[in-house]
Order: structure tokens, then C-alpha cells, then sequence
């Protein structure tokens, strides 16, 4: 039987901003645009997290989705929502918070949670925007 691949999708707001402190006001200007404003700035995220696996034979699941989204939450929502990537987020503290950074944080906030339910991460999508997301396959290629 080939594996099966199921979605939960969460949402958070988070402010942010791109700035490197070693640089120039200038230099910072022209690599992150408004995205380095000095007052921040926010996004209504939408993550989706994928796990895959063989569903179970006693339930039908490939892991229970209520499980997933408790880990989701307490793993990640309640430390992203209304926060500050930059200051009050500690798997983010010291680096860049960049959606591609961000979202190598939450994988490594929640593969092992996944993986003792029986499950295995597949895929991290993190939308920023409309115009802008992010997919994160763990460092494995997708294909």
C-alpha cells in the first residue's frame, strides 16, 4: 500500500521584521524594502501541515487529525499568534524571520510530536500573503 497524505490547516497573525543590525539603514532599505520598517509589520499566516503515512487499521487514520491539531496549537499557535517573531518567539530567537526560517522553526518544533503518533511530516506550507508562500519538505527532496 503506498502512503497517504493528510492536511490540517491552522491560522496566526504575527508581526515581523527583516532587518540585519550590521548593516545600513540604506543597504537594509534596498535588500527588504518595507519589510524592514523600523515599526514592524504583520501578516495573517496560513500553515498547512501534511503527514503522511498508512492508515491504521483499527481507526482509518493516518493520525488522528484532533491530535495533530492539539500539537499544532501548543507547538506553534500559541507561541506565533499576536506575537513578535522577532522578540517573543523562542524557536526564532537569534535568527532572520523569514517565512523560509520560520518555517524550518515550526518543522523542528512539531516532527517528533508527529512522529511519536505514528505519523511522519511530509510537508510544511506557510503563507504569508496572496502572492506569497513558502513549502518546506524538511530538508528531503519533494519527488
Amino acid at each position: 500500500m503506498k502512503n497517504i497524505y493528510i492536511t490540517r490547516r491552522e491560522t496566526f497573525n504575527a508581526a515581523h521584521k527583516l532587518r540585519r543590525d550590521d548593516w545600513s539603514d540604506e543597504e537594509n532599505e534596498k535588500v527588504f524594502g518595507k519589510c524592514c520598517n523600523q515599526n514592524w509589520h504583520g501578516h495573517n499566516f496560513e500553515l498547512f501541515v501534511t503527514v503522511k503515512g498508512l492508515p491504521s487499521k483499527d481507526t482509518g487514520f493516518v493520525i488522528n487529525l484532533k491530535e495533530l491539531g492539539d500539537i499544532l496549537k501548543n507547538g506553534v499557535i500559541e507561541k506565533l499568534d499576536h506575537k513578535n517573531i522577532n522578540l517573543d518567539v523562542d524557536f526564532m530567537s537569534g535568527k532572520m524571520s523569514s517565512t523560509e526560517n520560520l518555517v524550518i522553526g515550526i518543522w523542528e518544533q512539531i516532527e517528533n510530536d508527529i512522529l511519536n503518533l505514528g505519523g511522519e511530516l511530509a510537508k510544511i506550507k506557510l503563507v504569508e500573503t496572496e502572492n506569497n508562500f513558502v513549502e518546506y519538505f524538511g530538508g528531503k527532496e519533494p519527488f
